[in-house]
């Protein structure tokens, strides 16, 4: 079996033809032009020196990941053009097995290290153990996959090689960035891989895609993706504004309550004190909440929980976030705290001329109950007695 082994998943851009007992070309650079501007030309140069029709392959392997997200996208491109206009299938092989498979024959724990930046690394542990050939008296090294590759802090990956308790060969392009962490961490023995294998070789995925493919683990060109094992910078930053634009309702903090004194002020003409809204959180009965987003309070509500009722004391948004569903995240979240304290029913009152209020409360299904005469101060006014079943 002939293979085109292809990996771009690192710095390291690498080409490889590949068959069953031995490699016959590979082409590997470590260089700062983009995976774009030199892909194609080393598979083009690489089969054009040992004077090999590409037609002659049966299949292509790609390291498909994880790694740099633009190698990845080029990488996969790449063979995905070529597996279609070839019509040849395409052996999906995870990036940070190739590298392991890479120290072939090693007993000890193999773990290849890339950095995914931000103290993580995309990794996995791996060993070789003997297996007994029944055709041949002799035992082989049989790849062994100890923990699937996946993406997790430096310091877990540490704990849980220390736990392991045997010792380490490290290698990829994460050991020159984290290999600080590791003399200060790391309890047991390790060492780092030599240079001619602590980075991708497409000898080493071609190798392997051999063995994959012979298992039946291929795919078609249409339905190959790369397994990127995290979104994207770009998309994890656009992730982080978004949950920064969200209202999120939480538990009242002792350090929310100058704030909510301070609204208080602003909105109600019956203002409740800071101390108030302390002996309010203080109460084992409260239900104290506020609203914030990107850091920031928007609203709050105070409410008391009796027997079978819960009542609302206080409810009240800042003037620049209404209008925006935050007094409607208050009283939902209320309701489902108070189906958690078995209430039945949730009450509150509201001045009768609060026409803004009254219609807010019936469109979150509160009905109007009675009217209590003279109930409010400065200005005396009626309150319309309203409650929600729950």
């Amino acid at each position: 079996m002939r293979v085109l082994a292809i990996d771009s998943s690192g710095l390291t851009a690498t080409v490889a033809v590949v068959e069953d007992t031995q490699t016959i070309a590979e082409y590997s650079i470590h260089y700062k032009k983009t995976h774009s501007q030199t892909l194609l030309p080393m598979i083009d140069e690489m089969f054009r020196m040992v004077e090999l029709d590409i037609n002659s392959i049966d299949a292509i392997a790609i390291s498909g990941g994880p790694g740099s997200f633009t190698g990845l996208r080029i990488g996969s491109a790449t063979a995905k053009g070529l597996g279609l206009a070839l019509n040849k299938p395409l052996i999906h092989i995870p990036t940070v097995d190739g590298l392991a498979y890479g120290v072939y024959g090693c007993r000890d724990l193999i773990c290849p290290i890339m950095d995914a930046r931000r103290n993580q690394v995309y990794t996995g542990i791996y060993t070789f153990s003997q297996e007994e050939s029944l055709e041949e008296d002799l035992t082989q090294p049989k790849f062994t996959v100890l923990k699937s590759q996946v993406a997790i802090s430096v310091e877990e990956l540490l704990q849980e090689l220390n736990e392991r308790g045997r010792q380490v060969v490290f290698l990829g392009d994460g050991v020159p960035v984290y290999q600080k962490i590791i003399k200060e961490n790391l309890k047991v023995p390790y060492y780092f891989a030599p240079s001619y294998m602590n980075r991708q070789r497409a000898a080493v995925v071609g190798a392997l895609g051999i063995q994959y493919y012979e298992l039946g683990k291929y795919e078609t060109a249409a339905e190959h993706e790369p397994d990127y094992l995290r979104v994207s910078q770009a998309e994890r930053e656009r992730e982080e504004r978004e949950r920064n634009n969200q209202v999120i309702i939480r538990e009242m903090k002792i350090e929310d309550t100058a704030f909510v004194s301070e609204m208080e002020c602003q909105i109600f003409s019956d203002a409740w004190s800071e101390k108030s809204v302390q002996e309010t959180m203080e109460n084992p009965n409260s239900v104290c909440i506020v609203a914030e987003k990107a850091g920031h309070l928007l609203g709050y509500l105070l409410a008391y929980h009796v027997l079978d009722e819960v009542e609302i004391a206080r409810i009240a948004v800042e003037k620049e976030a209404r209008n925006q569903g935050v007094a409607t995240k208050l009283v939902e979240q209320l309701k489902e705290i108070s189906k958690e304290k078995n209430a039945k029913k949730i009450l509150l009152d509201v001045r009768k001329n609060n026409d803004v209020a009254i219609k807010f409360y019936k469109q979150n299904a509160f009905a109007e109950d009675g009217i209590r005469s003279d109930f409010y101060r400065n200005p005396i006014e009626d309150a319309v007695l309203m409650s929600c079943v729950i």
